[in-house]
């Protein structure tokens, strides 16, 4: 692409002149009223050339109001759009005027040679282009403050003119743009084709093909009427000619003329401190999230939305509208809770000590790798890998490999603030790497390999790791599917492959770079602050895409903290963890930890002799398994021996959360521990332990009473912490649960849980309360609360609605209820509330009532229709299960509907129900909606 010439209108038709008009009538979502004309002197001459621009003007309509706009914002569309691209903004301001929110003016233009502004026979290269949009200002007299918006090159037209207007500018924002193309780097497939010799002019001018496959990018596809809207102003080839100047004007050689106007704006950019939101849709072809990260590092102060599933054209695939008026209100007037964190982040530092170390002093907790630190010259066991073969890991070889592996780090240039993804099995291994990168600084990305290849794809590409240590299947996900990042493998390979999978380094050698490195006196980086980010943790991907969590290294101890406050896990406690996370948070904990011998991405592979094997191996006196692992620990507990059973006699807490868990499942598998009090905690990626409950916890919260959670009990450390309740004792009333749902105890040692009641709609509105039999949306507080979402300001923001100033309170998107003796009942999700014209219904209470029937195995609860008319389905598996899909037998119907006791559409029988990946058990009842939906209104009868 080198030849392109400084004047490549040589490789277009030449253009034909044409003047400035509007558009037609009947376009879709365009106001007529909002057109308007206007001659503009092009700067730099004479004084008698000038040019007609077409733009979209709410102003009118403001006038007409009579309000007065708090500001303009100003939006400059890029290629082959026009300021059609901008309707929904225009109209959704206005609405807002009109119902009293803060008025903008949106000021939306056709930039020269596109949309509806002239036709000029003059080339313009970007410089031209930002002088045009100055030019165009200056004629309306625009004054501030002003919000500049743009979208894909009128995001870098709209920068160019931002930084020379500070007195002006009162913010930024962008949808899917670039503003730096690397020397060495290829530009998107789409422009290269485009750019080809002897495409440029038939692509994009004399055909309409660059136009077409532009609009082809919406994801859903647009109708009709929104193509017709986007063609309007380019059905002749002498009406393309800007499109075809604009593709001719990215600046892929050094000697462009655009290179150094372009290189000029990417670097101003960095002088922006205005309030700068981002949002991106990272299916885009053109803009990937390289792209974003490029912004991210220049702006580093922006809020950035990305939206899942979105793509180049954002602003027609989600409603980009709404969020942009929120973060306009956010960054007008700064909310209580913002000014808050801004306060906590700036807290100043005692000078008598490190920073760092301060920050942990006052933080009142200590570092992840403060007892590898004190425990480096114990030869106690720290962790023990059970695959292939049984393997002891001492406090001390940990602690050294931890050292090493983190100036190996260093060493290969891995700073502080870099990701680091990990796809590595749990092992030695992964505990090893896991503590290097946070020792140093680095941010490790976690992903489960229960979400899939694409699920891992959309979480990885998605977190942007700068590198990536993996085992070989991870390495080769990587390789076929074009994860970022740098590669480290955990093993060695013959060099061919090692070139294949792109491997630079292997944790053999970072060990030997990092001992050479501490022979020669060289100290590891200055320990990371409580403030500091420390992980980005994916969730299950079982209620939408998987959301990647960011947890700060304070935040991390503080889980450590909890577990140990509420569990007792400390110094010389022995951890059996059949879910990963826990097993890391071993070491933080001074406890000997363990994963049984089982396949991590499926946890019904966990068998009672894996688990015995593993309690056995360190003498273990807690275990965590999740919900689905324990299904088959029961299936296969009497392949138990005696030596088994007397190593897990010797268990005193037994864990199983991440997904209801019956009474039953939760006895059976205490029976197998027989000394161990069985717990149930709830809590989500977002926040580990939120709430706790014992089997005779649940016991007595299905008899009505309330139960005792007064004992002490003596942590390993001496310190006194208040212990889960072991028993039951009678309320002096019995505690009613109208609601139903599943019970998961009182708040833990540090959390607080609160209930935003819903409304008519289902909507979570009420004021956070205490208050007993109130169902809406479970809130909660404590200090091992997610830092916030990664990338996901809109779910972020939601997330912290209604938090009073000066706490941190996280929506979970469960729906519940207290009861009268404080404790929590799960009800659902927020988005499976069902909505009828006789009020809200939430779908546990009748999925248990429907589950108590002997033909029903296990029920999911929907609605189907609009909000507000809903109607509620009931779908089964059956005992013995079904082999087709069909319509529960009349006596069937008849006993749910009894059971239910309110109006059920129908009664649906499937094979069986769709679940996540993660933990086999969460009833995906979106989809079932839909399923539902489809066969009810005569689609065909196919599984769900």
């Amino acid at each position: 692409m080198t030849e392109i010439r400084a004047t490549p209108a040589c490789r277009l038709p030449r253009a034909v002149p044409a003047p400035a008009t509007l558009p037609p009538s009947g376009l879709s979502g365009l106001n007529p009223g909002w057109s308007r004309l206007i001659d503009v002197a092009e700067s730099g001459t004479s004084g008698d050339v000038t040019h007609g621009w077409h733009l979209l003007d709410n102003g009118p309509e403001l006038d007409a109001l009579g309000v007065i706009p708090v500001g303009t914002i100003l939006c400059v569309h890029g290629n082959p759009t026009w300021s059609y691209l901008w309707r929904s903004l225009l109209a959704a301001a206005s609405e807002a005027a009109a119902s009293g929110a803060p008025a903008w003016r949106v000021i939306a233009v056709d930039q020269l040679n596109m949309g509806f502004s002239e036709r000029t026979t003059d080339f313009r290269p970007l410089a031209r282009r930002v002088q045009d949009l100055d030019d165009l200002t200056d004629a309306l007299d625009l004054a501030g403050p002003v919000i500049a918006l743009g979208h894909d090159w009128g995001g870098v037209v709209s920068l160019g003119w931002a930084v020379e207007h500070p007195e002006l500018l009162a913010g930024v924002m962008l949808l899917n743009t670039a503003v730096h193309q690397p020397a060495g780097d290829k530009i998107p497939a789409p422009l290269r084709l485009a750019l080809g010799r002897g495409i440029l002019g038939p692509a994009t001018v004399a055909t309409p093909a660059f136009l077409a496959t532009t609009l082809a990018l919406a994801h859903p596809p647009l109708s009709s009427e929104i193509k017709r809207g986007f063609r309007a102003p380019y059905l002749t080839s002498a009406r393309r000619s800007g499109i075809g100047g604009f593709v001719a004007d990215i600046p892929v050689a050094l000697a462009h003329e655009s290179r150094p106007e372009l290189d000029r704006i990417a670097e101003s950019v960095r002088t922006l401190a205005v309030p700068t939101l981002l949002l991106w849709g990272p299916r885009d072809p053109i803009f990937s999230d390289r792209y974003l990260d490029d912004l991210v590092d220049r702006m580093p102060h922006a809020r950035v939305h990305r939206f899942e599933g979105a793509g180049h054209l954002l602003a027609e695939d989600v409603d980009y509208a709404a969020a942009a008026l929120l973060w306009l209100g956010d960054a007008v007037v700064k909310s209580p809770l913002d000014a808050s964190e801004s306060e906590s982040e700036s807290e100043s530092e005692s000078a008598s000590v490190a920073p760092s170390e301060a920050a942990w002093d006052a933080a009142g907790t200590h570092p992840l790798w403060h007892y590898l630190d004190e425990l480096q010259d114990s030869d106690e066991t720290a962790l023990v890998d059970m695959q292939p073969t049984p393997r002891t890991v001492s406090w001390r070889l940990l602690s050294l490999r931890v050292r090493q592996l983190a100036a190996g780090l260093v060493h290969i240039g891995v700073k502080p603030g870099d990701r680091v993804s990990l796809l590595v099995p749990p092992s030695a291994d992964l505990t090893a790497v896991l503590y290097a990168c946070v020792r140093i600084g680095a941010i490790v990305v976690v992903a489960d390999a229960g979400l899939g290849l694409a699920g891992l794809t959309r979480a990885v590409r998605g977190a942007r790791p700068d590198f990536v240590i993996g085992a070989a299947p991870g390495l080769l996900a990587a390789r076929a599917l074009g994860w970022p990042g740098r590669k480290i493998s955990v093993a060695g390979f013959v060099p061919p492959m090692a070139r294949l999978l792109g491997v630079e380094h292997t944790l053999a050698e970072l060990i030997s770079l990092g001992q050479a490195r501490l022979s020669a006196g060289d100290a590891l980086p200055a320990q990371p602050a409580p403030t500091d980010a420390a992980a980005v943790l994916f969730t299950s991907g079982s209620t939408g895409p998987a959301k990647g969590v960011v947890y700060t290294h304070g935040q991390l101890s503080a889980v450590s903290r909890a577990l140990f406050l509420q569990y007792g896990v400390g110094v010389g406690t022995g951890l059996v963890a059949g879910f990963a996370p826990f097993a890391l948070l071993g070491p933080a904990l001074g406890a000997r930890s363990v994963t049984p011998d089982m396949d991590v991405t499926a946890p019904k592979t966990l068998t009672a002799s894996a688990v015995a094997a593993a309690v056995d191996a360190i003498d273990a006196t807690v275990v965590f398994l999740s919900p689905a692992a324990l299904v088959n620990v029961v299936a296969t507990a009497q392949a138990l021996t005696p030596a088994d059973h007397a190593a897990l006699a010797g268990v005193q807490r037994f864990l199983s959360a991440g997904a209801p868990i019956s009474e039953s499942l939760l006895a059976q598998a205490a029976a197998l521990m027989p000394q161990a009090t069985a717990h149930t905690p709830y809590g989500m990626t977002e926040g580990l332990l939120m709430a706790d409950i014992t089997l005779e916890g649940i016991r007595a919260a299905a008899a009505g009473v309330a139960e005792s959670n007064t004992v002490p009990a003596v942590a390993n450390d001496g310190e006194s912490v208040p212990a889960p309740p072991a028993t039951a004792t009678p309320a002096a009333t019995p505690t009613a649960n109208p609601a139903g749902g599943v019970c998961v105890g009182g708040s833990t040692a540090t959390t607080r849980i609160r209930i935003s009641a819903l409304d008519a709609s289902g909507a979570s509105v009420g004021e956070l309360t205490e208050e007993a039999d109130v169902t809406g949306e479970i809130v909660v507080s404590a200090p091992h609360v997610k830092d916030r979402y990664d990338r996901l300001w809109l779910t972020e923001r939601a997330s912290r609605r209604g938090a009073v100033a000066g706490e941190r309170w996280h929506r979970t998107g469960d729906v519940g209820h207290l009861d009268g003796a404080g404790r929590l009942w799960v009800e659902g999700r927020m988005p499976h509330v069902i909505v009828t014209a006789n009020g809200v219904v939430t779908p546990v209470g009748p999925e248990q009532r429907i589950e108590t029937l002997p033909d029903v195995f296990r029920a999911a609860f929907v609605g189907v229709g609009p909000l507000g008319t809903q109607q509620q389905v009931a779908v089964l598996e059956t005992v013995p299960p079904a082999r087709r899909v069909h319509r529960a037998p009349e006596k069937l119907a008849a006993a749910v509907r009894s059971m239910v006791g309110t109006p059920v559409a129908a009664v649906l029988v499937v094979p069986g129900l769709p679940t996540d990946i993660r933990h086999n058990s969460k009833i995906d009842r979106s989809r079932l909606s839909r399923w539902a939906t489809g066969v009810l209104s005569g689609g065909r009868w196919t599984k769900p």
